[in-house]
């Protein structure tokens, strides 16, 4: 069962082997490298990765969307649970030709929006995000999505720098989301996102 999330112009949606030369254009970049741990060379890497993506959404541990923007691939974004917890935790990356554009703080909007979700979405009651203290761009699309900072963290290699801990509560979701989510596409089903009937390896 998966789940893919759209909002005029941008969708949130597993990956798929179709993806690979996207995806291994997307990671040959050195930005990219310098902020996060992702490592993805070539495409016979890309076929690796997307592989480890499609488990995660068999453990459900770990969803991974790609962002599509009209229709092409321009990121990551994933949410990680850990088994009967009701906290997670959503990383995510953008290709060089979606920076600077709000694609990052619109995806991390759309997926936190279904993560709190008790109806149709994920349920949970509290994201983490987790980024490098020396980026400040992602520090600027934590604050506008709503997460404040919680904590300073340890560094982990391979990087060297501390890292932010930022945090976000279940609440009412925003009339602003509200309004953008008209005419938004999702898989369709009646109750919470099955957490609890995860397939075992």
């Amino acid at each position: 069962m998966s789940v893919v999330l759209s909002s005029t112009d941008l969708v949130l949606r597993p990956w798929e082997p179709g993806d690979v030369d996207a995806l291994a254009a997307l990671a040959d970049d050195e930005e990219l490298r310098r902020w996060t741990s992702h490592r993805v060379a070539g495409p016979q890497d890309a076929v690796r990765w997307i592989a480890a993506q499609e488990a995660g959404w068999e453990s459900r541990k770990r969803l991974s969307f790609a962002i599509l923007l009209t229709g092409r691939a321009v990121g990551h974004i994933v949410l990680k649970r850990s088994e009967g917890e009701t906290c997670g935790e959503l990383g995510y990356w953008t290709g060089a030709s979606a920076r600077g554009f709000g694609v990052a703080s619109r995806a991390v909007q759309l997926l936190t929006a279904w993560a709190f979700d008790t109806r149709t979405g994920a349920g949970l009651s509290r994201l983490e995000l987790i980024h490098n203290a020396a980026n400040p761009a992602s520090c600027r699309v934590a604050q506008k999505t709503g997460y404040s900072l919680a904590s300073v963290l340890p560094a982990r290699a391979p990087h060297e720098a501390e890292r932010h801990l930022h945090v976000r509560e279940r609440e009412a979701v925003p009339l602003s989301w509200q309004a953008e989510r008209r005419g938004a596409t999702r898989t369709l089903r009646s109750r919470p996102w099955p957490w609890s009937n995860a397939t075992r390896g």
